[in-house]
C-alpha cells in the first residue's frame, strides 16, 4: 500500500497503466477481462487501497448509441458509397452514426479522434489515411473505444480490419488482360495517397512474372486525392513520350483510369476493344462512376455490401457482448471482374 490517494476510476486507470474501459469492464464483471489483466488490476487495488464508487460505475456503464464513422475523403464517391452502407447499417441496428472526413490530412484525422471521444461513442468504424496516420494516436483511441478498421489496414490496431483483397484484385485483372490481348503496363502515382496502391503494384508484378511477362511501370507525379487530374496530366505526358509500350494499361484505381480516359480523348487516342481502337484501359475498384465513362471502364468490383456488413457486425458483436478480445481479426473479401468496353 502507498500514500497515494486515488479519487476516481480515471486516476486509478492512469496510475495502473490501463485503459478506462478495461478497468470499467473489470468492475462490472472480473471474468470479462483476461486473467493477466485481472491479476494486474487486483494488485493495483491492493497497492493503492482503491474502492470505486459503484453508483458512478453503473452510471458510466450506460453506453451511448453514438458510433463514429471516419473516412479519408468523403468527396471520393468510393468512400461516400461505403460510408453510406455503413451508416445505414448502424441506423438499422439502432445506433446513431456520426460521419467524419479527414480530407487526407493527418492532423485533422488526429483531431477527429479527439472529438469522437467527447461523444462517448459505443464504438467507431474507421478507414485510416494509412501511411499518414499517427499510429500511436490511433492505438490510444482504440484502447479507449471499440474500433473496427476498414479499407486501409494499420497492422494489429483495433478489434479487426475488414477490407478487400487487393492482391487478388490485381492478379485477377492481369490474368484477364493478358488472356484477351497484350499484357498491361501499370499506371500509378509515384507517391500514392492510399497504401492499398502498393499492394496492387506488388501483385501486378507477381502476376506478370508468373505469366512470363516483364512488368512495365508508368509512374506519374502528383500527391493527394485529386486522382482524376493526376491521371489526366500524367496520362497526357505518358502518351506524348511513348511510355505505354504495350496496347493495354492497367490503372492502380478507377479514378486514375477516369483521368487517363480524359487524356486519351484529349490526345485523340481511341480506347476500347472495337476495331480501330489503339489502347485498352482497365482500372480497379468499380468506382460508382466507372460504368458511365466513355467507353465504360473494365475493372474489378469491390464488395461494398460484404465489407460494410462484416465491419458493422464485428463492431456491434464486441460492443454488445462487452468482452475484451485478445486477438486481432483480419477479414478480406475478393473482388469480381467487371468486363466493359474499355478493355
Amino acid at each position: 500500500m502507498t500514500d497515494i490517494k486515488i479519487k476516481n476510476m480515471e486516476q486509478f486507470a492512469t496510475i495502473s497503466g490501463l485503459s478506462r474501459p478495461t478497468v470499467s469492464k473489470y468492475f462490472n464483471d472480473p471474468k470479462s477481462v483476461r486473467d493477466s489483466t485481472r491479476v494486474r488490476i487486483e494488485a493495483a487495488l491492493k497497492k493503492y487501497d482503491y474502492r470505486p464508487n459503484i453508483y458512478a460505475v453503473n452510471q458510466n456503464r450506460k453506453l451511448t448509441k453514438n458510433v463514429g464513422v471516419v473516412v479519408p475523403y468523403l468527396a471520393d464517391p468510393f468512400f461516400a458509397e461505403i460510408a453510406r452502407n455503413i451508416e445505414q447499417r448502424c441506423i438499422d441496428a439502432g445506433y446513431s452514426p456520426t460521419l467524419f472526413s479527414s480530407h487526407g490530412d493527418a492532423d485533422l484525422e488526429r483531431d477527429i479522434l479527439d472529438n469522437l471521444r467527447a461523444l462517448k461513442p459505443a464504438g467507431a468504424l474507421i478507414a485510416p489515411l494509412g501511411r499518414g496516420t499517427d499510429r500511436r494516436a490511433l492505438e490510444v483511441f482504440c484502447d479507449d473505444v471499440p474500433t473496427v478498421l476498414f479499407d486501409s489496414n494499420i497492422q494489429d490496431v483495433g478489434l479487426a480490419f475488414v477490407g478487400s483483397d487487393n492482391p487478388q484484385f490485381a492478379e485477377l485483372i492481369v490474368e484477364y488482360l493478358c488472356r484477351t490481348g497484350e499484357p498491361p503496363c501499370f499506371f500509378e502515382m509515384k507517391h500514392p495517397a492510399n497504401p492499398n496502391a502498393n499492394k496492387r503494384r506488388q501483385a501486378y508484378v507477381r502476376a506478370m512474372e508468373h505469366l512470363g511477362h516483364s512488368p512495365v511501370m508508368v509512374q506519374v507525379e502528383g500527391r493527394g486525392w485529386a486522382f482524376e487530374e493526376i491521371g489526366r496530366a500524367g496520362g497526357i505526358k505518358a502518351l506524348e513520350t511513348g511510355q505505354f509500350v504495350t496496347r493495354t494499361v492497367l490503372c492502380s484505381n478507377d479514378r486514375l483510369a477516369i483521368g487517363l480516359l480524359a487524356a486519351c480523348y484529349q490526345k485523340e487516342v481511341r480506347v476500347g476493344r472495337a476495331e480501330g481502337c489503339v489502347l485498352r484501359v482497365a482500372g480497379l475498384d468499380d468506382h460508382p462512376f466507372s460504368r458511365f465513362t466513355c467507353p465504360p471502364l473494365t475493372t474489378i468490383a469491390q464488395d461494398y455490401d460484404a465489407v460494410s456488413r462484416r465491419a458493422v457486425r464485428t463492431l456491434f458483436d464486441a460492443v454488445e457482448s462487452g468482452t475484451e478480445t485478445t486477438t486481432h481479426e483480419t477479414v478480406l473479401f475478393e473482388g469480381k471482374l467487371i468486363m466493359r468496353d474499355s478493355a
